[in-house]
């Protein structure tokens, strides 16, 4: 298969996905979907230093991540997330959804008082799914380095969810 091919194949495999991931990220559509073309891009430039020792998938993400991180560096305030967790395959209630928003929006507070590695982490190993071999890689972290930061993410977003709902309960009671 040739490069462009190849490219081409890749892009209709993996590019919503990309996307989605870097929307996580900087919580702009149009930024987003300018980050995935530039990285598509980037992915056609250095297509010969891909030397295969991963997924095409795992590759992409990690030219993914370094443009966003790229262009995050370059822009402040960092702005991290968007509300994609509700599972729009579920078939629910009008309630159900309204909580499930609701939870999501907090969830999104908790996530958003993180430092960056831990949502980063986070983002690749339990919204995105990867693997911890295929996490390293991306972030350029040792195996060691992705489970304990995970462990500590994991620990920091519980906590910081508390909070979040102890506020929620503080306004409550003075309403």
């Amino acid at each position: 298969m040739s490069k462009e091919n190849e490219i081409d194949h890749w892009f209709v495999q993996y590019h919503q996905t990309i996307y989605k991931y870097i929307f996580l990220m900087v919580k702009d559509a149009q930024e987003a979907e300018d980050l995935t073309q530039d990285t598509f891009v980037r992915a056609y430039q250095y297509y010969s230093s891909f030397k295969r020792d991963s997924s095409p998938k795992t590759w992409l993400f990690k030219i993914a991540h370094n443009t966003t991180i790229d262009y995050l560096r370059k822009r402040k305030p960092l702005r991290i997330f968007a509300n994609v967790f509700l599972n729009k395959e579920q078939a629910a209630s009008t309630e159900d959804i309204l909580l499930l928003k609701e939870n999501s929006r907090e969830l999104l507070l908790a996530l958003n008082k993180l430092k960056d590695t831990y949502k980063q982490v986070i983002i690749l190993r339990k919204i995105k799914g990867f693997s911890v071999l295929e996490t390293a890689h991306i972030l350029g972290w040792s195996e060691s380095k992705v489970k304990s930061t995970l462990m500590r993410a994991i620990q920091a977003l519980s906590k910081e969810w508390m909070d979040e709902e102890e506020n929620k309960g503080e306004k409550r009671a003075k309403q």
